[in-house]
């Protein structure tokens, strides 16, 4: 199935500001036009810039985040976080809710989730995940 674009999850962001791992490039190749982020994300990435030793700088990171991807809210994925949670813990694959809320808004928008975390968020049903780390998984 061919999705609408891709959900950036916070751990390629970062690689994307550290300049890592070729993720830049990766983005650069398929548009930062077609490239989202979660409302999540910017929550991570507010947390780490608080936690910084260089606040100013990583609330600059966030900022261009910001500025060059488009933002899905996180309300319109509660619907749909609350079935998957409840199916995972009947099965006994829980992970974390974050993971759960950027996940179902990559669903719900019909996009491909591009993280290094391949293990946790390939167990959502529906889901499309792609590693652009240029590592191995």
């Amino acid at each position: 199935m061919k999705t609408k674009g891709y959900l950036l999850d916070t751990n390629i962001c970062i690689s994307m500001l550290k300049n890592q791992h070729g993720v830049r490039e990766a983005i650069l190749k398929v548009k930062p036009e077609n490239c989202y982020v979660s409302e999540i994300t910017l929550g991570e990435l507010y947390f780490g810039a608080s936690f910084s030793n260089n606040k100013e700088e990583r609330l600059k990171d966030v900022a261009f985040v910001v500025d060059h991807f488009k933002v899905i809210p996180v309300s319109e994925t509660l619907p749909l976080f609350g079935d998957i949670k409840a199916d995972l813990r009947r099965e006994g694959k829980l992970i974390d809710d974050f993971d759960i809320l950027i996940g179902c808004a990559a669903i719900l928008n019909h996009l491909t989730i591009v993280t290094d975390n391949i293990k946790h968020l390939g167990r959502l049903p529906g889901i499309i995940v792609e590693n652009r780390t240029n590592r191995s998984i």
